[in-house]
């Protein structure tokens, strides 16, 4: 159960399940293409067991959801969008901007949102109306109209009044494979979105990957993992829970822990024991231990290389100082530091985004955030006296290349009497 790593196996191991079920998924896909509506009542029977009157969750129904929750509950998912809203709209920061950087010339950049995006919100092994939040805000936020958002039948009604807190302006009953199609491909009652985002098991993340030609996507967001680096001021038990916590989520789930102190791995195995005995959701939790191990290395540098090397999704940094760890790393989703910054509190309220590049992916792509809603379109003002500074330079360059029509669109406005 708790090994020691080899960790070229173990990181090669992330991304190689997603192979396995693309004939599945090429399948699941081709299926909605053809057959649309069909497909996706077709497939909620095959894979939820469901048998479907309708795709869409109506407003009525979001709001008995909502009424349903006990106002305890409602109020925590209230409290945690307020904290997701805050920790977004700081991101937004001089989104747009125009600013003169030599006489006769300004440049900029201005921001707009997509117009219409999907969201998908995992169901299944569990609920999250926390996914939901994450998804939906930021979105919001950067001002984007038409928020789909799709989920496995039957819906649990804590996601559904998620998502009716969180402002989601279209609730489909579609999981899975046929989801990400449906929001790609578009059928007659599901309208194409221009991104999907959200986080999903290895069929999800493989239709997101396999559909980049008809839509964009945030990245790919699987199995949930972490990466702890702790040296001989960490809590063993607050390493066993953070382990286990991650665990939970899926069977495949990844989780290592890299120290510094060679005592530490054994006293985790040992909390980690003590744990499992009264956990919940104990087959999922002894199946992903069979993905959990340590790795013990010489130093705080050498520790860095190897996150590097793993890219996680989750970094907890349990070390006395534990800030100057940050100088080391470069590619990880989201990175928490000190040894109360428990995983969970990204989670749901500290108020950053859990959804999160998966298996390595964090080396290529940035966890969810307001800009995956936004276009960045670059701006320029040219008066005359900007284009007598630069006008030399184009039209020498522009006939270097071969491309007089560019030079003379430069010259006949040097030569022009017209004003401005």
């Amino acid at each position: 159960m708790w090994r020691p790593l080899d960790l070229e196996a173990w990181n090669s191991k992330r991304r190689e399940n997603l192979d396995s079920v693309e004939p599945s998924v090429s399948e699941i896909i081709d299926h909605v293409r053809n057959e649309g509506d069909k497909a996706l009542f077709d497939l909620a029977e095959r894979f939820d067991k469901v048998k479907l009157k309708t795709l869409r969750v109506d407003e009525e129904h979001l709001k008995a959801a909502h009424e349903s929750i006990e106002p305890a509950l409602v109020s925590a998912l209230q409290e945690a969008r307020k904290r997701i809203e805050r920790f977004h709209r700081m991101q937004l920061k001089d989104q747009t901007w125009l600013k003169e950087v030599e006489p006769g010339i300004a440049l900029g950049v201005r921001v707009t949102p997509l117009e219409r995006i999907g969201a998908y919100i995992p169901g299944g092994r569990a609920s999250y109306p926390s996914t939901a939040l994450m998804c939906v805000i930021p979105a919001k936020v950067a001002g984007v109209e038409e928020i789909v958002c799709c989920t496995p039948p039957p819906a649990n009604p804590l996601t559904l009044a998620a998502l009716e807190i969180a402002g989601a302006d279209e609730v489909y009953l579609v999981g899975g494979a046929q989801a990400v199609a449906a929001m790609a491909l578009g059928t007659k009652t599901i309208k194409r979105v221009q991104k999907i985002v959200g986080p999903g098991n290895i069929y999800v993340t493989a239709a997101k990957m396999m559909l980049r030609d008809h839509v964009e996507i945030d990245f790919p967001a699987g199995p949930s993992e972490i990466v702890i680096v702790a040296d001989s001021s960490a809590n063993p038990e607050f390493i066993a829970a953070d382990i286990l916590a991650q665990a939970e989520h899926d069977p495949k789930s990844p989780c290592a822990l890299v120290t510094t102190d060679p005592d530490l791995p054994k006293k985790v195995g040992d909390a980690l024991r003590r744990q499992l005995k009264g956990s919940k959701r104990q087959e999922i939790l002894l199946k992903s231990m069979d993905n959990a191990g340590y790795l013990v290395v010489k130093g705080i540098h050498e520790a860095g290389e190897v996150v590097n090397r793993i890219a996680p999704e989750h970094l907890s940094v349990q070390c006395s100082d534990p800030v100057s760890f940050l100088d080391e790393v470069q590619n990880a989703g989201s990175i928490f530091l000190g040894h109360y910054a428990a995983v969970a509190c990204g989670d749901y309220a500290s108020g950053t985004n859990h959804v999160l590049p998966t298996a390595g992916f964090a080396s290529l792509y940035s966890g969810l955030d307001v800009w995956h809603f936004c276009k960045r379109t670059s701006v320029q003002m040219i008066e005359r006296r900007g284009l007598e500074e630069i006008g030399d330079m184009v039209e020498r360059l522009a006939k270097a290349e071969g491309l007089e029509a560019h030079a003379r669109s430069v010259s006949l406005r040097r030569k022009s009497k017209q004003g401005g």
